[in-house]
């Protein structure tokens, strides 16, 4: 199968998932509501999946009213040129991320997800302007939660630069690489550096082992964008209130903490410690007999596995990490429950490789999606647009007495 037939339909296949005629599908596409381009042999026309998969959810009413659903995966909501999920891997701006996180670094990915080509975000000079209020949060806060740090950090920095309210695509681009040095720089509780991320982050965690700096930067290059997850879309909805990028950057850190969201790596890592040194096969039969769940296993959008795990597994397989890990345990607990291995689960078998503390799981994801928050905080600020939604209302008929 190609990489781009999941994003696509043929002709017929479209006009079967909604049970129509060709020509009422030509229609929906002169009425807009079905993108279509030609396909490689220019003799015919496919046709965006997710559109046909919306208009489908627009002609069957659901049971439940939608705005109850606790996730709705399939269910687009706005537009976006920054990323797309498929059955193969995100895609960055075309490129396949799993692809991309072979040989490219955050930054290289950065500057796609950015779509940066006339400056260098992470020339040598661009570095980010530290105030003297910032080194004293940052010193006071030095045995804080990572993550707790940097939001403190990142709520006076904006004050410190004098660009950060720059309108130019070019400076926000700019602005964008200050952020993401800052942001590392700040939970390794270091200095900002020109040197490549993955590098500064491996001397920081893992000086004496050989494959940390490769696996990390495979890792961040995978975790750069996710598309329209929740701290993702936290970002938009604050950066369309006309917030600078600091201080979007600080909403979408908030969000991720939550357990639902990357801070489901914590539970994986919990897990891993369990499993590591037992008999796998007892202890996730009695789990699934006991109607738990496997943190880093099952995945909303992903229904055959994730392709970022896979990837990240097979990279710890041939740096040596046991297959117990990289093979076993997902292949049992796959077989006994139907969920498959999801990128949670390979973070925390990374930072279990490489000896590191529990919980920077979590950071790790923090450093690397600062980058795609940057992206999805531009594209919003650039259409200027409030993000303002309804509730569909389903409460007490209006007029009711107010006598209890």
């Amino acid at each position: 199968m190609k990489k781009s037939a999941a994003l696509y339909l043929s002709a017929r296949e479209a006009s079967a998932e909604l049970a129509i005629s060709p020509a009422t599908l030509y229609a929906y596409v002169s009425r807009g509501l079905i993108r279509s381009e030609p396909s490689s042999d220019s003799r015919s026309h496919r046709y965006r999946a997710e559109d046909i998969r919306l208009l489908k959810q627009r002609r069957t009413p659901s049971p439940e009213p939608r705005g109850l659903r606790s996730f709705d995966a399939d269910l687009p909501v706005m537009d976006s040129a920054i990323a797309t999920i498929t059955e193969d891997g995100p895609i960055y701006r075309g490129v396949n991320c799993i692809e991309l996180a072979e040989k490219d670094t955050l930054e290289h990915a950065a500057t796609l997800l950015w779509d940066v080509a006339g400056v260098d975000p992470f020339s040598q000079d661009n570095c980010p302007l530290v105030s003297g209020e910032m080194r004293a949060v940052a010193d006071a806060a030095r045995h804080a939660a990572p993550i707790d740090r940097t939001i403190a950090v990142l709520a006076l920095a904006a004050s410190a630069d004098p660009r950060a309210f720059t309108r130019a695509a070019e400076g926000r681009a700019m602005v964008g690489g200050r952020i993401l040095r800052l942001v590392v720089a700040t939970m390794l509780n270091g200095s900002s550096s020109g040197e490549p991320l993955h590098l500064q982050i491996a001397k920081a965690w893992a000086p004496d082992n050989k494959h940390a700096a490769d696996l990390i930067r495979r890792a961040l290059v995978l975790l750069a964008d996710h598309e329209l997850n929740a701290s993702t879309f936290t970002v938009r909805c604050a950066a369309s209130t006309g917030l600078n990028l600091y201080d979007a950057i600080i909403a979408g850190l908030v969000a991720l903490k939550g357990p639902k969201h990357g801070g489901a790596g914590v539970l994986a890592a919990q897990l891993v410690k369990t499993l590591v040194d037992g008999d796998v096969a007892p202890i996730v039969r009695e789990r699934v007999a006991l109607g738990e769940r496997f943190a880093g296993f099952g995945h909303g959008v992903y229904k055959h596995g994730d392709p970022r795990a896979h990837a990240l597994l097979q990279a710890l397989a041939r740096a040596g990490t046991a297959r117990k890990l990289t093979g076993e345990i997902p292949e049992r607990i796959a077989e006994a429950t139907g969920e498959f291995v999801n990128i949670d689960y390979a973070l925390a078998v990374l930072v279990h490789t490489l000896g590191l503390v529990p919980g920077n799981e979590l950071v790790l994801f923090a450093m690397a999606r600062t980058v795609g928050w940057i992206a999805h905080a531009c594209e919003q600020l650039r259409h200027g647009g409030l993000i303002r939604p309804r509730a569909r209302y389903i409460g007490p008929v209006p007029g009711r007495s107010s006598a209890l």
